[in-house]
């Protein structure tokens, strides 16, 4: 699958190295509202796939993908203190295949019980970038979904290249506040949305300040975005069952 967009100064396509190629993002609502529907087994049942799937060379943990050495126990967002659903995340799979049956495996193990899912899947285009001295877990993460509109489809080849350099100003910018780009991923072949970013950042502040200076470049002028925001959380904690 090709890009839909070329390199800029911050990001550089994708290198076919072995790594995961496809992502998987979760968006999930709680149902578990009555005794029964969803209990420790479910949960049990759940961490054993997991467990599966990091053997089969999925990656769990959003650290992981910038630090390879770094642990890969399964790692979600907390949502449901500012979002209407509990639970967000983004996986990535070894190929859009295992990221499609993976899914699959994850809902018959007990998952399905628990939420209600939005899954989306994509491809990686580009690469992960580093913040300036950015080299721990921030505990926090920022999700970007967004698509192009009729003004973006309408631009010559030049003006697209030019609106792409003037977001690298605003990308700069998120890497001087030490953010840590997990790359793009292209999920249009499947969802309306055209690409998903994902950002390690230090707090909510850092998301609002660095949106603050996409708007100041015209960001959004050919984007229609989804934002999420979670506080980084051990999986094993946010599928506790609540009776």
């Amino acid at each position: 699958m090709t890009s839909l967009t070329g390199d800029t100064d911050v990001f550089s396509s994708a290198a076919d190295n072995g790594s995961p190629e496809a992502s998987v993002m979760f968006v999930g609502y709680r149902q578990d509202e009555l005794p029964g529907i969803y209990t420790e087994t479910h949960r049990q049942a759940i961490l054993a796939v997991l467990a599966e799937l990091a053997a089969e060379g999925w990656t769990l943990a959003l650290r992981k993908v910038f630090d390879p050495t770094a642990g890969n126990s399964p790692v979600g967002l907390d949502t449901g203190f500012t979002h209407e659903h509990d639970i967000a995340g983004v996986f990535e799979a070894p190929n859009l295949e295992a990221a499609i049956t993976g899914t699959v495996r994850l809902e018959r193990a007990g998952w399905a019980r628990l939420f209600r899912t939005e899954w989306l899947m994509g491809v990686k285009e580009f690469a992960p970038v580093m913040g300036e001295g950015a080299i721990t877990n921030h505990g926090w993460v920022f999700l970007a979904l967004w698509e192009w509109n009729d003004q973006w489809c309408e631009a010559t080849p030049a003006e697209r290249t030019e609106y792409d350099f003037e977001c690298d100003i605003a990308f700069k910018g998120d890497l001087a506040h030490k953010v840590n780009i997990a790359g793009r991923h292209r999920m249009d072949w499947s969802h309306h949305w055209h690409h998903l970013g994902a950002w390690e950042i230090g707090h909510p502040d850092v998301a609002d300040s660095a949106i603050r200076g996409h708007e100041d470049v015209a960001d959004f002028k050919f984007t229609t975005s989804r934002h999420i925001v979670g506080r980084l959380t051990p999986l094993a904690e946010l599928i506790a069952p609540r009776h």
